[in-house]
Order: structure tokens, then sequence, then C-alpha cells
């Protein structure tokens, strides 16, 4: 029998072939894992590891914030919440140089704390915003560009289901997750926003100012927006309270959605049947890569090519700085290639060990992570919300929307660059209400 470190490294090399040939994450992550198992253990033996991992954690019950989550997402999009936000924003901010991109800005940044999916957030604001782009003769460059980074900002927003993910994977405090990311989303808004001011004030061509509304218009749309925001509030405050665990709480969200819905007279059987369908298929989705994911992790245990790597990058001794700036360059490159969930799943089995070797952080690297991941859905040649940005405008092509993605990209990176530096842009949060 092979050595089992060599079985562990050829499979890291199949897998990588397969995703190559274009085989889904979910299917080359199984495949390899399976069979990987089977070689190790024997077919029996690996039979009942395979079966009892997929119960174990098939059936925790913390699993399902995930599908209750994209349930909420979903039924905020078929019921037209997402329209009360964007033209609340717009009339208070679209005067500004360039507002109709920021109001895109600050409603993506918003609407995610509805979706917590960047794809989501790009696909509802896309077609509802790219018509008042066009209307007001925006650069189609900038509007693109910024709708594609702007549904990125949904990753670092309650409830975002990447870092529920995350948090279910390294077994880290989903509620902490949640609050550690509202001062990075805030501080690469405002970025974002100001990048867009001052482009559009020295060249006013790229994004001239929106109509002037009257006052009694701007305080009627902050009505209509206020029960989602209660509902928002009510589900972030009572994870981080302590009185509902987030499993309860996404209960409380979809319900609260369905309420606000009801109230508005838009809570239809077509939107209910449209929003199952939708995050029951997006909600398989993930489940299939978490699995697999967790099969192929348990496997290169065995194989000790985890520890192996712990062992070489240990050996290094690199300082805390110089590892982050490492492991920033590799997602980089890794999101140049892959899918946010599958460079997510992917990397953590040999991530997470070398993190937990240097004795760093949960919360603050799974900010990190949520970081890297806005960095990859803008990343040529891949980029998942650019790809869903091209569908929403077949007329402009692929590199004009990544043209316009740059100046947002080269911002991601310097917030990844602070957050190693100054860990306490995402720690400060979860401290301070700690210490409370």
């Amino acid at each position: 029998m092979m050595d089992p470190i060599y079985v562990g490294y050829l499979a890291i090399f199949a897998l990588l072939g397969l995703l190559a040939l274009g085989i889904p994450i979910s299917w080359g992550v199984g495949i390899v894992g399976v069979l990987g198992t089977i070689y190790m253990n024997g077919i029996g033996q690996a039979a009942q590891q395979i079966s009892l991992t997929v119960w174990e954690n098939g059936t925790l019950f913390v699993f399902i914030v995930l599908p209750l989550f994209l349930l909420m997402g979903q039924l905020s999009f078929h019921t037209g919440i997402a329209n009360d936000l964007y033209d609340c924003v717009h009339k208070w901010f679209g005067r500004l140089p360039g507002g109709l991109a920021v109001a895109a800005v600050i409603s993506n940044a918003i609407y995610g704390a509805v979706t917590g999916n960047s794809v989501a957030a790009v696909a509802t604001m896309g077609p509802m915003v790219m018509p008042q782009f066009r209307k007001y003769k925006y650069n189609l460059s900038l509007a693109t560009g910024t709708l594609a980074s702007a549904g990125t900002l949904a990753v670092l927003v309650p409830p975002s289901t990447l870092l529920t993910i995350y948090g279910l994977w390294t077994e880290t405090s989903i509620g902490e997750l949640f609050i550690a990311g509202i001062v990075p989303c805030l501080l690469l808004s405002v970025a974002y926003c100001l990048v867009l001011m001052v482009w559009c004030m020295i060249r006013p061509e790229m994004g001239p100012k929106g109509p002037e509304y009257p006052w009694s218009e701007k305080i009627a749309s902050l009505k209509k927006l206020l029960p989602t925001v209660a509902v928002m509030s009510i589900v972030l405050g009572g994870i981080y309270g302590g009185i509902m665990t987030p499993a309860e709480a996404s209960g409380v969200g979809v319900a609260g959605v369905i309420l606000v819905a009801a109230l508005n007279r838009r809570m239809t059987i077509k939107a209910l049947v449209d929003s199952l369908r939708a995050a029951a298929v997006t909600g398989g989705m993930v489940f299939t890569i978490l699995i697999t994911g967790i099969v192929f992790s348990r496997f290169l245990i065995q194989t000790q090519v985890t520890s192996s790597i712990v062992a070489w990058i240990s050996s290094m001794e690199l300082s805390t700085v110089v590892l982050m700036l490492a492991i920033l360059i590799f997602y980089f490159v890794l999101g140049t290639a892959m899918d946010t969930f599958g460079m997510l799943i992917l990397s953590l089995p040999f991530v997470m060990p070398v993190i937990d070797a240097h004795g760093i952080n949960h919360i603050w690297f799974g900010i990190f992570v949520g970081v890297m991941v806005e960095l990859a859905a803008v990343s040529p040649p891949v980029g998942i919300t650019v790809a869903v940005m091209r569908a929403v405008a077949p007329d402009v092509p692929t590199t004009v929307i990544f043209k316009g993605c740059y100046p947002f990209l080269v911002l991601t990176v310097l917030l990844g660059i602070a957050l190693i530096f100054w860990p306490e842009l995402a720690l400060w949060m979860p401290d301070y209400l700690n210490s409370l």
C-alpha cells in the first residue's frame, strides 16, 4: 500500500484535475473524498465512516439556519421588499455626485442584511437599478462595476451565507461572526461611496446627479422601510443578546418577513412557492458542498497531509503578519479560478490547521476570509458577481464590467491588509459587547 501522505498529495492533484475539467466542486470533492476513504480503509469501513459523517452533520439542528436564512432572502426578493429599500435610499442619496451609484452601494449593503448572499443581491438589484443608470446616462463600466462590486458586501452583513457556512464548518459562534462583520462592511461601504463621489466630481459625465425629491417623499420612503429594519434588528439583537439561537432567529426572521409582506399585501401563493423552490435549490447545493467537503477533510486528516503542511509552514517561523499576507495572496490567486463556495470549502481543510497552529482568532479569520471571498467575486476571469451582472446587462461586455470593478477591487485588497495590521477592526465590536 502506498504511503498515506503520498495518497493525500495524489488526491489533491486529482481534485485539481477534476476541477480543471469543469467538474462541479461538490462532485469533485465528493469523488476524491469517497474514493480516498475507500482506499485508506477498505470499502466496508469506508461506507460506515462516510454514512456516519453524513448522518452526524446532516442532522445537526444548527444547520437549519442555512435554508431558513436563504428563504428569508428569497421572500424579501419575491415580495418586493428590495424595491422599497432602493426607493428609500435612492430618494435620500440620489442627488449626490454619482448619487445613483452611491444609492446602489448603500442599498446592496442593507439588502445583504436580508438576503445574506452576494449573487442574490446582484441578481435583485441589477435589474432594478440598471434602467435608472441608463436613464441618467451613467457610464456603463462604472454602473455595472458598481453593482457587481456592491453585491459582494452581502458576504459581511448578517445573515451572511458564507459566514454561516464558515461558522458551521469551524464550530465558531455564528452570532459573533455576524457582529464582527459589521464594522468592516461599513468601512468598505463608505470607501466605495467616497470613491464614487470623488470619481464623479472629477468627471461628472461618468455619473450625473439624480433627481431631487421633496422631504415629504423622503419621509414616506423611510416609513415603508421601518418594518424590515425592525425585523433585522430583532434577528441580530436576539442572536447576540442570547435571547435566541441562530437557528431560532432564522425562523423568526422568516416569520417577520412574511408578516411584513402580508401587511403590505404582497404575500401571494406564487411568491411563497417561488421563494421555497429557490431556497431549496440553493440550500441543497450548499449542503452538498458542506457534506462532501467534510468527507474530503477527514480523508486528508487520515493521510496526514494537513499535519505535514502545518509542520512545513511552522518550520519557516513566519510571523503572523507575513503568514496572513501570504494567505491573502493565496486566496487572491485561488479566487481567479474558483467560485466563492468552492474556494471556501477547498481551502479550509488546509488553512484552518495552520491558523490553529498560529493561535489566530477564528472570528477574525472568518471576517478575513469573507473579505477574500469579496475579492474573488470580482476578480477575473471567473468573478461570480460579474457573471451575474453580465446576465443582467447582456449588452455590456465582460471586460467592461471588470474594468468598472477594479477601483473597488483595490479597496477590498486594502481592507484585507488593514485587517491584518489592525485585527481590532473586526474584533472590536464583539469584544465590546462581550464586556457588557
